[in-house]
């Protein structure tokens, strides 16, 4: 079987973790055997091929203002009209479906498609191709993907212009894909309920990870609290750090790794509490000892989180998460089993659970074991024999 999977940024071009579990999957199934190809975006102005690990990798230049990677940098003025150009970009059609004809293709399967546009789907149906879509956002119904205003609140009465926007997104993709998934049942619930895939079955995939063989050992002298992501202000990170600054021990450290638009308004907020340390972005192998130096990990969202990634390598490393309960992130922490859950911007109530695990640290032992066993369900074979059943299942 041949398969392609499309997505606007692969490995090692990233902004979030539905890269890193692409790269799982993609690279998983091409150890079960299977011929994979990549279509993604360039980070430049230059379109190449290339191969890595055995994985052909087309990174397109679709003509638009600027890149998807540099998307978040650009200034807000101008990104409507990159969306406008994104809705269905012919350029993007001609260059994908010339690429899915010359592979001689099974089975597509798109993830997201932001910088490719929405002409993937024409394309890949033009061919008749059978086409999975796996949703790691709400990009079909929020020009932001996280339907949040500008403001960081969650918006339940979109403005006219993004209704139009929605409209036009569900027309040009409703119901051509075969089958669509997503890590997360919030995420699928969702977008049934505004009204998209009536009639395509749907069914929750969950992201893919890979195992530690070993536990690592945990010190309790200091509590290490860690944050790992973007510092914006929807991911929350200004309510860790107003609920840290209430705790007024030592014997604790909060880490913050990641970097992003409200990095200057975190830090000025940190002020000069010498017991909280900015990392800024870190290679894995810095990542993965601050994982397992970690005492708990904090996913302190305001917005309706899919299924983030930095909760999968948590756990792999042993180490209990604390998360808003919001979207999806119910869905992999189970309370007082391998974390607790505390209601979204509440800084009251994230305060209370550190406090506790401060006069308590002896409880973290038994949230360690949870997280580890409860990681042991994500793993990349699960994940990859999952998606066997669902590729054979469209070629029938």
């Amino acid at each position: 079987m041949k398969i392609c999977f499309i997505s606007n940024l692969y490995p090692p071009f990233i902004l979030g973790g539905a890269e890193i579990s692409g790269k799982q999957t993609v690279e998983g199934l091409e150890r079960r055997g299977y011929d994979v190809i990549v279509i993604t975006t360039s980070p430049n102005r230059r379109g190449f091929m290339e191969t890595k690990n055995g994985v052909k990798i087309y990174r397109i230049n679709p003509l638009n203002l600027y890149t998807m990677y540099n998307h978040q940098n650009q200034p807000e003025i101008i990104k409507p009209f990159w969306h406008i150009i994104d809705l269905w970009n012919p350029h993007s059609y001609f260059i994908v479906k010339n690429i899915l004809k010359n592979e001689m293709l099974d089975v597509v399967h798109i993830n997201n498609f932001k910088g490719i546009s929405l002409s993937v789907f024409s394309a890949v149906k033009h061919l008749n191709l059978p086409l999975i879509f796996t949703a790691h956002d709400y990009s079909l119904l929020c020009p932001r993907a996280n339907l949040l205003h500008s403001s960081g609140e969650i918006c339940t009465k979109p403005p006219i212009l993004c209704k139009l926007y929605a409209k036009a997104q569900k027309y040009l993709v409703d119901n051509k894909p075969d089958l669509v998934t997503a890590p997360s049942q919030f995420v699928l619930d969702t977008l049934k309920a505004r009204g998209l895939f009536g009639s395509v079955k749907m069914m929750k995939v969950a992201n893919a990870i890979e195992l530690h063989d070993v536990m690592v050992e945990k010190d309790y002298e200091t509590l290490d609290i860690l944050y790992v992501g973007g510092l914006s202000r929807h991911k929350g990170v200004h309510l860790l750090i107003n609920a840290f600054k209430w705790l007024k021990s030592e014997n604790i450290k909060l880490h913050i790794v990641g970097k992003g638009k409200d990095e200057d308004e975190f830090k000025r907020l940190a002020g000069s509490d010498k017991r909280i340390f900015f990392h800024g972005f870190v290679p894995d192998k810095k990542l993965m000892q601050l994982y397992q130096e970690a005492n708990v990990t904090v996913v302190p969202s305001i917005w309706y989180d899919n299924s983030p990634m930095v909760i999968y390598e948590s756990f792999m490393n042993g180490t209990p998460v604390i998360g808003s309960r919001i979207g999806g992130i119910p869905e992999l922490v189970e309370e007082g089993y391998n974390g607790f859950l505390f209601e979204a911007g509440n800084v009251a109530e994230l305060k209370e659970i550190l406090e506790n695990l401060l006069k308590e640290p002896s409880e973290l032992k038994g949230l360690e074991e949870g997280a580890f066993e409860s990681v042991k369900r994500y793993t990349v074979d699960k994940n990859i024999n999952e998606l066997e059943r669902i590729y054979k299942g469209t070629l029938l």
